[in-house]
């Protein structure tokens, strides 16, 4: 079939050129509206639910929210795991679906499973909301707002209903999330004293309260041919005219809310605060939604902004120099795209040394576009976008697209040169010529190609989020591979039909160029000389090889390479129950601190929570980013200073992070660290004690750095114990009691008060000096049955003691986290060594466990499949082999290519990271399939010679000779195109595809040095009773 389609184009040359051309412009045009993102989608189906759950301890929200919303959703299809975290007034839960589960049915499964629990949930807790559908990338930018006059309540207000509202209106945004500034309230601030003058009960005013700002509809009537709507106005922003509202009428006079209460406009109670380089700032993290263009979506942000900017008092500005996911992608996608055509600028230069002619390296690079540019097409029909990785399987390509043009237009141009030596009598036909010249290596081609494109199908047994990032990589990588094998068998023997077969410059030229005739001379001498002493080559290799394996065994592990996403994300914790002020004071120190470190100018601190958001925290947790540039000192040296600098803070616990790492460590794990170790228990002190003994067994692990326990410790609580029997004295019924504590200390929202299109809560509770003091809330008056105002202690024990600040559960079991991440070193080792410790010096009781989980385990996991896959993979390329040559002992020698090549690729990862990850293993498993190419040149032209009855020793010099040049031009091409990844793989978008472009460039270095002289030898050795 092959013959047919390489006759076919030749003989319809205008057609296969048009088609070509024709197909360049349909991929340019392609490529140019495709989305273009940092990564592919990573996020694994995961639906967030969330419930307010006003004034409840940590204790309650866990048993009454947050548990029958586990309970209901654990039963539904494809759960994989349910996270929950239960703080103060809040609960969320993450619900963990399979990787193959569509995001959009898990959400409507667990808003069927939410439907059944709704009533289960206790007066008081709102109604369970799902977070908007985002993804791990989804936070793509952070904007802030400062202020030289305007309030701190005007600030937020203008945050609110100005900022977030507008930004809402942008297409693409699933959520902005505010923090900081002061939320304004409309408040009644009841003083018990006066209702007991006045002998107003709560029930009384309340009643009221919710009755004071309502309107209602009236109908309408029908008069002068007009019709009237009528409407009862009782709504008003007005501050008097809500005190105005009647509580009752008594002793002919009336009582007002403003007889009782003070009604004013104050802040709510703050959950939260935000921080702009140290200053007090209202801060807005903005969410894309799922498959959305990122850098589209943040250019119409950016446009917005500049827009509300215009409409904002002028002390007030909008800062967006701290967080932007597009700045990230542009540098990632500029470096890949940098590194692409470096590379191909290598691979120019290696086909223009050894053909010395420029129509025959225009010929074999016209691969390199067309092949691309096929991948980029089929991207687009299977919904990818283009990002670092698609980029990467490009760049990591690029060498090898060359490879079967290069083989095809190398014989092509040595057949003609051949041809036209001969007497004109004795001259082929030049289309026959090219025929010929491509039927000869077209079977060399075909399962060359095949194999590099089944060594790498194992990538695509990866599961889980690595199977996600890397497999855009791997589709680029061999689509384009075959794009090439169709472009060699096509395109090229077209353009060398009409581009080299001029009759003088192949004369001209019909010995080879000055460097392929050198490279042959030296070539054939030291492979003589190699030929008379075998067992030395093997023995040298053989050495060589033991020695990279040793080295192997030795080198470190982990899961995937550091990014480099220039903003460090910083979670400072200090301990629960400490003030929000207080957390602000230490959170404003740690933002100075940084401030002075060269290389941060700018940073941004989110205290706390927001309303409804999904990164929920204690009022003891900050956030902070900040962006960094690295100059006159390593990256290395710049994180040891920042932990210098937050060490000499006393009273926080610190990690050290970037955005995107500590979002795949939160996906992977549920912490934000590298190593998550899980205890699992029931009681949460006992569990804390144990935790810190784990973390003292632990602290002196080498390359351990960010260890932390997690907060989950008791805080103070001021705990209304009723007495049942006085109050059944008293005449107060239990839920009277309830409504009071509630109202009186909490506040209860009775209704909105709308300025214009903004709304506010309108809140009554017990004015501030009746709240904030334990003997206060001892001598707040409850009214009795009879209308008597008494002291709450009369009827209740009020009393000072602690619970839990969060209480978080993973499977329905109690989860405690110590987590920690490591700096110089890697994280296998580090695992192993703390597992080590644990066992040897601590013991846990009955009922608590551990388990290990972050990045190692999910390199521990993928490391395994791809072991597996790999020796599947290895089989076939054997018996692929063995297809094409019907002869095992040749495919046996063809694969002494691998070996050949891991001994290049070990060596490369140890003089440089030292670490073997999982791109690095992939980096392997490229090799093996690129690697056995040679080895597939040399046998087969063997062969050839072999059934034309050349001698042994003489067709295996004669073979190796002639596949010199082609070998050498496939193995260069292919390596030296990776150089400009393989130097820069600490630049922002080269983390990942780095690591596997080392391994491959060292793995065909080795493989051709060896390959040219190993294999001979071996088929020499091999084939000694023939001779």
């Amino acid at each position: 079939m092959l013959n047919s389609i390489i006759k076919y184009a030749l003989h319809n040359r205008l057609l296969v050129l048009v088609s070509s051309v024709l197909l360049m412009a349909v991929g340019v045009y392609t490529a140019t509206r495709m989305e273009v993102d940092v990564f592919p989608d990573l996020t694994a189906p995961t639906v967030v639910i969330m419930t307010e759950a006003e004034g409840m301890a940590p204790e309650e929200v866990e048993k009454l929210v947050s548990f029958p919303i586990e309970t209901a959703v654990n039963g539904a299809t494809g759960i994989r795991r349910v996270r929950s975290s239960s703080a103060m007034g809040f609960s969320i839960v993450w619900a963990e679906f399979d990787w193959n589960m569509d995001v959009y049915n898990a959400r409507q499964i667990v808003s069927e499973k939410l439907i059944t629990i709704k009533e289960q949930l206790p007066d008081g807790a709102g109604n369970p909301v799902l977070a908007p559908q985002s993804s791990l990338m989804g936070e793509i930018t952070v904007v802030a707002l400062t202020a030289d006059s305007t309030s701190m309540m005007d600030l937020r207000s203008l945050a609110d209903w100005q900022v977030r509202t507008r930004l809402l209106a942008t297409g693409g945004i699933a959520q902005v999330a505010v923090f900081g500034g002061d939320l304004k309230q409309y408040q009644i601030l009841v003083d018990p004293l006066k209702m007991h003058f006045y002998q107003v009960s709560l029930s009384e005013l309340m009643e009221a309260a919710n009755n004071c700002n309502i309107n209602v509809p009236g109908g309408f009537i029908d008069q002068y041919h007009n019709s009237y709507i009528i409407r009862g106005m009782g709504r008003t922003s007005q501050l008097s005219e809500l005190g105005n509202s009647l509580i009752k009428f008594t002793k002919n006079s009336p009582v007002r809310l403003r007889d009782v209460a003070t009604v004013s406009i104050g802040p709510a109670p703050k959950i939260g605060s935000g921080s702009y380089k140290g200053e007090n700032s209202v801060i807005l993290t903005i969410t894309k939604q799922p498959n959305v263009n990122t850098l589209e979506l943040s250019e119409r942000i950016n446009e917005t902004l500049d827009a509300i900017q215009k409409t904002l008092p002028a002390d007030v500005a909008i800062h967006t120099d701290i967080f932007n996911q597009a700045d990230f992608i542009e540098r990632s996608v500029n470096n890949v795209s940098r590194a692409l055509f470096e590379g191909g600028f290598f691979v120019v230069i290696i086909l223009f040394l050894f053909l010395m002619n420029y129509r025959t390296t225009l010929i074999s690079l016209l691969a390199i576009p067309l092949s691309l540019l096929v991948a980029i097409i089929i991207l687009k029909l299977l919904g990818f976008t283009i990002n670092t990785m698609s980029l990467g399987g490009m760049a990591i390509a690029i060498g090898s697209l060359v490879d079967d043009a290069i083989i095809d237009v190398e014989n092509v141009y040595k057949r003609l040169r051949e041809n036209v030596q001969l007497k004109k009598s004795h001259r082929e036909p030049v289309l026959k010529v090219v025929y010929d010249a491509s039927v000869e290596i077209r079977a060399s081609i075909l399962n060359a190609t095949l194999i590099i494109m089944v060594a790498f199908i194992p990538l695509f047994f990866l599961s889980g989020m690595e199977g996600r990032m890397l497999k855009p990589l791997g589709i680029t990588y061999i689509v384009s591979l075959f794009a090439s094998l169709i472009v060699a068998i096509t395109v090229t023997p077209v353009l060398s039909s009409l581009l080299l077969t001029n009759k003088k410059r192949l004369k001209r030229h019909s010995n080879g160029s000055w460097l392929e005739v050198r490279l042959k001379k030296h070539y054939q001498l030291l492979l003589q000389r190699v030929m008379l002493h075998p067992k030395s080559a093997l023995l040298i290799a053989g050495v060589l090889l033991l020695f990279s394996v040793g080295l192997l065994t030795r080198q470190g592990r982990s899961f995937l390479p550091d990014f480099n996403e220039g903003t460090l994300t910083i979670s400072l914790s200090a301990m629960p129950g400490v003030s929000l002020d207080e957390s602000n004071k230490l959170g404003q120190k740690a933002e100075r601190l940084l401030l002075n470190i060269p290389e941060i100018t700018v940073v941004e601190r989110r205290t706390g929570r927001a309303e409804l958001s999904e990164h929920s925290f204690g009022s003891n947790v900050s956030e902070i980013d900040a962006p960094y540039k690295i100059s006159s000192r390593s990256e290395a040296e710049f994180l040891a200073d920042v932990r210098q600098k937050l060490s000499s803070i006393q009273g926080i616990a610190y990690e050290v992070g970037q955005p995107i790492s500590h979002r795949i460590n939160h996906m992977l794990s549920g912490s934000k660290a590298s190593i998550a170790i899980k205890l699992y228990g029931n009681h949460l002190g006992e569990m804390y004690q144990y935790a810190n003994q784990i973390k003292a067994a632990i602290q002196n692990v080498p390359g351990i750095v960010d260890l932390n326990v997690e907060q989950q410790v008791s805080i103070p609580q001021i705990q209304i114990k009723p007495n049942r029997e006085m109050l059944a004295r008293y005449g107060i019924t239990l839920s009277q009691f309830l409504e009071f504590t509630h109202v009186a200390f909490n506040g209860q929202k009775v209704s909105d008060v709308f300025e214009g299109q903004e709304s506010y809560d309108l809140v009554v509770r017990l004015s501030d000096e009746y709240r904030n003091d334990l003997n206060r809330i001892n001598d707040a008056l409850i009214t009795t049955n009879n209308g008597q105002k008494i002291p709450l202690r009369f009827v209740a024990d009020v009393v000072s003691t602690k619970g839990p600040n969060t209480i978080n559960r993973e499977n329905v079991q109690r989860l405690l986290i110590i987590s920690a991440n490591v700096a110089e070193t890697d994280i296998r080792h580090a695992v192993n060594s703390i597992k080590t410790e644990i066992e040897t010096k601590v013991t846990l009781p009955e009922g608590y466990s551990l388990k290990y989980g972050g990045q190692f385990e999910s390199e521990a996991e993928a490391s395994r499949i791809l072991l597996v896959a790999s020796l599947l993979a290895l089989l076939v390329i054997y018996l692929l082999l063995y297809q094409e040559f019907k002869n095992l002992k040749l495919a046996g020698i063809i694969m002494l290519n691998l070996p050949l090549a891991l001994i290049g690729g070990i060596l490369a990862i140890q003089f440089s990271s030292g670490e073997l990850n999982i791109p690095a293993l992939i980096g392997f498993i490229t090799l093996f399939g690129i690697a056995t190419r040679n080895g597939i040149l040399l046998v087969s032209r063997y062969q050839t010679l072999h059934e034309q009855g050349m001698a042994l020793g003489n067709r295996v010099i004669a073979g190796s000779v002639d596949r010199l040049i082609p070998i050498l031009m496939t193995a260069l091409t292919a390596a030296l195109a990776l150089i400009p990844l393989a130097l820069k793989g600490d630049l922002p978008g080269n983390e990942i595809q780095s690591p596997m472009a080392i391994v491959i460039l060292g793995g065909l270095l080795s493989s051709t040095l060896l390959n040219g002289f190993i294999i001979p030898v071996v088929y020499l050795l091999m084939n000694k009773k023939e001779a």
